[in-house]
């Protein structure tokens, strides 16, 4: 599903937390050291021409170290409300539909 946009993240490793492995893909995706917080959202989704996925969403509200795009095409801040606008996977438009309308966080 290339050139549309999503989240940072990945899958989880053995032994690890849902937490830990988004810290683990925060730091191996944009070179950061992330505070994981509480869950947001958790979405399961099948997609229609086959493969599903299992995403939970966190809160990351804190963080060091500076931004280094290391595999994505573009990374991009922007305000909530204009999320809408960006072409994102259809496992993360709900998502993207509440965050915009202030539903979550």
């Amino acid at each position: 599903m290339a050139l549309q946009w999503e989240f940072p993240g990945g899958k989880i490793e053995a032994g690890e937390s849902p937490e830990e492995a988004l810290a683990r893909e925060l730091d191996e995706e944009l070179g950061i050291q992330a505070v994981i917080g509480p869950r947001i959202t958790h979405i399961r989704h099948n997609y229609r021409h086959g493969g599903a996925v299992d995403l939970q969403f966190f809160a990351v509200h804190e963080f060091s170290g500076e931004i280094v795009n290391r595999i994505f095409q573009q990374v991009r801040w922007t305000k909530l409300e204009e999320l809408p606008g960006y072409d994102f996977l259809t496992a993360d438009r709900g998502l993207i539909r509440d965050l915009a309308a202030g539903k979550l966080l």
